[in-house]
């Protein structure tokens, strides 16, 4: 991306450090969620008639059969169920689809309720949709939480899971409680129990300190993950999100790395004195995509993930950048200036057969496949905003209309894009979100400024 390339020509060259004095604690990313057998998922259809935000959707409170001492609340169980719902209840108010009424303003159940419910006390609120669910305390320590999905007009269950959890990992359960309600819903595939990493940006506007940080999809359970000693930029998570790939900056020369996040281990994949940018993972996790400056020529190369020699993909003059692969693997959508203009490119997935699909007569940077394959985001140079288009470059449309917005990345199942918006003037960061419809545009809290998202797939 040309902004990242101005931005990361000018910067100045940080003090000589070893690149592990800049890493954080090591974390783990994503404990163990062990599948319970709930019984199997009654079939049926959905009998709510219009669009689905007008589905109303009731989430009490969790029940427990004992309100018992957990690390995961400090008031036991019967609090932690209350919570549960309302991460839920987030959830599905946030991406837009669904109106959903939380715990806070409903009628707690009763734990034998939860798979007997009292269908009148609920259609008489108006739902038309009833999610109940339990967390239940175990002997290990761990905890079961269940999750319920009832039709009110059918007055039947639609379908039901459960997990067990380490304490520390209840919000999976929440998440995993709101992706099998929203894809039962929608018929689109889950998002909700995934990963973000990003950018987190302190300090003054012509001096800032960037960090590695990741954080659930709703920005809770927020980490940083390096010091800011050395300039970080670009992170990517492995398709097995056991990993970081990102572009580091010590002693002003520039490095790829690959950092384990439950390990805290990173291993050096290329250096080189060139201007290096936009590492990327191809979807096996076999190689490495980025982009090199060499006597003013900026070109694509490719690199074993495990370190190696680097093959250049791409090889004409001017700026080629931002390779991103589709999620077959098979081709790279990447933006160059060999036309006179920024634009998007597509080659095969070994630099072959490139060719030029935007012409909508603005600038074309930053691609980014859709998990789906449909679909490429990328920025519209011209304006700076958000806009997607087919693989082909038909289709354009723009979905945002911010001052400065641009790298665009997928939720996992390719509906929502993620991206970062720099204000007027101040120069702060922000990451936002938005649907394919152009609609339901919010932003993600984060605890400093934020730039350069990366949405992982969802969790194992």
């Amino acid at each position: 991306m040309k902004y990242l390339l101005l931005a990361t020509l000018a910067l100045v060259a940080a003090p000589v450090l070893a690149q592990n004095q800049d890493l954080g604690q090591a974390v783990q990313e994503g404990g163990e969620v062990e599948t319970v057998d709930e019984g199997e998922g009654l079939t049926g259809s959905v009998s709510f008639e219009g669009n689905l935000d007008d589905l109303g959707i009731a989430i009490p409170g969790f029940a427990t059969d004992a309100d018992v001492p957990t690390p995961a609340h400090s008031s036991g169980t019967a609090a932690l169920g209350k919570e549960l719902a309302r991460v839920i209840t987030a959830d599905l108010r946030n991406n837009g689809l669904f109106k959903p009424t939380g715990p806070d303003a409903l009628p707690q159940p009763r734990f034998a309720e939860i798979t007997a419910p009292n269908f009148p006390i609920w259609s008489n609120r108006g739902a038309e949709m009833l999610v109940h669910g339990y967390v239940r305390g175990r002997s290990d320590g761990k905890l079961t939480v269940g999750c319920y999905l009832y039709d009110m007009a059918l007055q039947s269950q639609l379908v039901r899971e459960g997990w067990v959890v380490q304490p520390a990992d209840w919000r999976r359960a929440a998440h995993k409680c709101a992706d099998l309600v929203y894809s039962r819903l929608s018929g689109e595939s889950p998002f909700f129990d995934s990963r973000i990493a990003y950018i987190a940006e302190t300090g003054p506007k012509d001096n800032r300190t960037k960090r590695l940080a990741i954080m659930d999809s709703d920005g809770a359970n927020h980490r940083f993950i390096t010091t800011g000693r050395s300039t970080a930029l670009t992170p990517r998570y492995s398709p097995d999100y056991k990993k970081l790939s990102y572009l580091s900056y010590i002693d002003g020369n520039p490095r790829i790395y690959i950092y384990d996040i439950g390990t805290g281990k990173q291993t050096l994949v290329t250096q080189s004195t060139n201007p290096t940018f936009a590492p990327r993972w191809s979807p096996d996790g076999r190689w490495i995509l980025y982009s090199m400056a060499v006597n003013g020529n900026t070109d694509i190369y490719r690199v074993p993930a495990t370190g190696g020699e680097p093959r250049r993909l791409t090889d004409t003059p001017g700026i080629d950048i931002g390779g991103s692969y589709s999620p077959d693997g098979s081709k790279i959508v990447f933006e160059s200036d060999r036309s006179g203009t920024q634009q998007c490119y597509v080659m095969n997935a070994d630099g072959s057969n490139q060719r030029r699909i935007s012409f909508g007569g603005g600038r074309c940077a930053t691609p980014e496949w859709s998990p789906r394959g449909d679909q490429i985001a990328f920025t519209n140079a011209s304006s700076f905003n958000i806009s997607v288009m087919t693989p082909s470059g038909g289709s354009v449309r723009t979905l945002t209309n911010g001052w400065q917005d641009e790298a665009p990345t997928w939720a996992p199942n390719g509906r929502i894009i993620q991206f970062f918006r720099t204000e007027r003037n101040s120069g702060r960061t922000s990451l936002w979100q938005v649907d394919l419809t152009g609609e339901n545009l919010r932003r993600l809290p984060t605890q400093v400024d934020a730039s350069d998202p990366s949405w992982g797939p969802i969790l194992p």
